[in-house]
């Protein structure tokens, strides 16, 4: 579960609700290992809004500008309304890979 708050200057930040989404189909898709054969923007996967998840809208797992990508628009719980868009986007990092 993540909680959402907004950014104050002068004051203390406001809690605006908390989402909750699963990085289970993403890390699938990582771990899929595609390449720059695929074309841009291909869907990899579609996750659809359950009732455990927050999700506002079909999301797409995607494959662009070679990396795995998600867009999500999640609905914020325990506040009277609100959304709140997230882009996943899988970065390699260079050096060692840890067991």
């Amino acid at each position: 579960m993540q909680e959402v708050y907004d950014r104050d200057l002068f004051s203390m930040d406001d809690k605006m609700g908390d989402a909750e989404f699963d990085f289970t189909p993403f890390l699938e898709a990582v771990k899929m290992r595609l390449n720059d054969d695929i074309p841009n923007n291909t869907i990899i996967t579609t996750v659809k809004p359950t009732r455990t998840n927050c999700l506002a809208e079909e999301s797409y797992i995607t494959w662009t500008d070679g990396r795995v990508v998600q867009n999500m628009v999640l609905r914020l719980r325990n506040v009277e309304c609100g959304e709140i868009e997230i882009k996943l986007r899988w970065i390699d990092v260079p050096g060692p890979r840890r067991k």
